[in-house]
């Protein structure tokens, strides 16, 4: 039986390029992360009663976009060019990574979740259920096409975007953050990102307590402003999110009482 000890040199695979145009951008951007520690213990059950399932991502990137309404630096982009100066924007877009499967190999896309301040907990579900489980041409068609381009033109989009576009920077890329890895078990200490905030957060204990994670843009805030932004970010899920699944009990309760 013979054996090859020679390897092989390929291209990188088409599923890698856009994982691979995040980290070249993520580069030019100074990233600081702070943990707080958060007992969550009345959102859970809270969640837990709902008949409605709702997931913990759809509960973090409502609860950081209610947040943003009041800190507006949650909402500012840092630009460099022609001059070094900050943009805002009205709303906050949230980003959700989502890994799929598609002929055969993983790939990282990016969801987009408008205006989760203003959306229902259960929309935004829909909208999470929608990418994570309909078929990924459909959903991700541009994506799809974008990481086929060869790579001088995918950066020269990318640099665009990141570089010079304002309002459409944040509707494409989106204002702020969400990437977890605690359904499986893992904690990111400070993920890769291209925004001025980006949200993470860890596995939850048997006493509900978990590590919430904010990695920010050091430009524009301060460590300081962060930590009133975690703690009011634990204020949002045990007052605002968790009213908002008390209330989905309720009215199936309600509804159940009149049938």
């Amino acid at each position: 039986m013979s054996t090859n000890r020679d390897g092989r040199i390929f291209g990188i695979p088409r599923s890698r390029r856009l994982t691979w145009d995040l980290l070249h951008f993520h580069r030019a951007v100074p990233l600081c992360g702070h943990d707080r520690f958060c007992n969550l213990r009345a959102v859970a059950e809270a969640r837990a009663a709902s008949p409605v399932r709702v997931s913990w991502p759809a509960i973090f990137l409502k609860a950081y976009a209610i947040v943003a309404q009041e800190i507006p630096e949650l909402r500012q982009t840092w630009y460099r060019w022609p001059w070094a100066h900050l943009y805002q924007h009205p709303q906050s877009i949230g980003i959700l990574t989502v890994q799929r499967e598609f002929k055969g190999e993983p790939w990282l896309f990016w969801a987009r979740i408008p205006v989760p301040e203003e959306t229902p907990l259960t929309e935004i579900q829909a909208t999470i259920d929608r990418y994570t489980t309909e078929l990924v041409p459909d959903l991700f068609r541009k994506e799809l096409q974008f990481a086929s381009l060869p790579t001088v033109l995918r950066r020269l989009v990318w640099g665009w975007n990141v570089n010079v576009a304002k309002s459409k920077r944040a509707k494409r890329l989106g204002t702020f953050f969400l990437s977890t890895l605690a359904s499986r078990g893992v904690e990111i200490p400070v993920p890769p990102s291209i925004h001025t905030g980006c949200l993470t957060y860890g596995v939850m204990n048997d006493q509900y307590d978990c590590k919430v994670t904010i990695a920010y843009d050091h430009r524009v805030m301060d460590g300081a402003l962060v930590a009133d932004v975690m703690r009011n970010l634990e204020c949002v899920l045990l007052e605002t999110v968790c009213s908002e699944l008390l209330k989905l009990t309720s009215v199936h309760v309600s509804m159940e009482e009149v049938a």
